[in-house]
């Protein structure tokens, strides 16, 4: 099994900056494609982005593309959720999924899910 935990949420002004962290653990032997999905409240989960096993590809939600930044870290198994230029409506639960495919993390059907690490935008 893989646990997936997140971090970096919080409380912050529109405009404003944060880093989301994404760390796996557990059977982390192979390297996971991973990804951000979020959940606003009353609204459906939708994708945000995600990168590739190797870090060579990465893929946006139209709505963030130009402000938010998928990387990957230095230790294995480990994203970055880069969020710049925050709007009120980036207002979610954010959570990160991990797949050994990169199509199904894009799908949103990822093996592995954390419990979500939460960003408030105030306007």
């Amino acid at each position: 099994q893989v646990q997936l935990v997140e971090s970096g949420g919080g409380l912050v002004q529109a405009g404003g900056s944060l880093r989301l962290s994404c760390a796996a653990s557990g059977r982390t032997s192979s390297n996971y494609a991973m990804g951000w999905f979020r959940q606003a409240p009353g609204k459906e989960r939708e994708f945000v982005a995600a990168i590739s096993r190797t870090g060579g590809s990465t893929d946006y939600a139209d709505s963030v593309k130009g402000r938010f930044t998928i990387s990957r870290g230095n230790a294995k198994n480990t994203v970055y959720l880069q969020m710049n230029s925050l709007k009120p409506e980036d207002t979610a639960l954010y959570y990160c999924t991990a797949s050994v495919s990169r199509a199904v993390v894009l799908a949103g059907s990822g093996d592995y899910w954390g419990q979500g690490t939460q960003v408030t935008v105030s306007s």
